[in-house]
Order: structure tokens, then sequence, then C-alpha cells
């Protein structure tokens, strides 16, 4: 059974919608790292950041949802084959 890290690797090379949204997780993540280096933040940046981080935690939990799921198909996958072959 692949490890967590591992699953992840494998979603990002098979699952589009994975690579999808991990690819728009790191460019909001570059973007509030701009946002994070500087002194003042105007209003709208503010908002920007904010705004930026409940999307980024949106994503983290879609990506999270399908990890998830892919944990749970193996496992039955591997529950399945372990019954059929104790039969």
């Amino acid at each position: 059974m692949p490890t967590s890290q591992e699953l992840r690797e494998q979603l990002l090379q098979t699952d589009e919608e994975f690579r999808a949204l991990s690819a728009k997780h790191h460019e909001l993540d570059d973007r509030l790292h701009e946002l994070g280096g500087k002194s003042y933040l105007a209003d709208a940046e503010q908002l920007e950041e904010t705004t930026l981080k409940k999307r980024k935690l949106q994503l983290k939990d879609r990506m999270e949802d399908i990890l998830r799921r892919h944990q749970a198909d193996r496992a039955a996958s591997a529950t399945s084959a372990h019954a059929s072959l104790s039969a």
C-alpha cells in the first residue's frame, strides 16, 4: 500500500483534476508569499490575501477528498482481492 505522499505523486501524474488543483494551489501560495513579503498591505491587498487563503483551503480540501477516495478504492480493491484469494 503506497504512502500518502506516494499516492499524491501518483495522482499528480495520472489524475488531471488533482494535477490542476495542485497547480492552482501552488499559484495561490506563490501570490500569498508575494503579499506576505510586503511590509504594508493596502486594503485591496488585504482583501485579496484573505480571499486567496480561503480559496487555497478549498483547493486543499478538494485534493484531500480525491486522496481519500483513491485510498478507499485501493483498500476496497485489496480487501476484495484478499477475499477472493481466501475463498
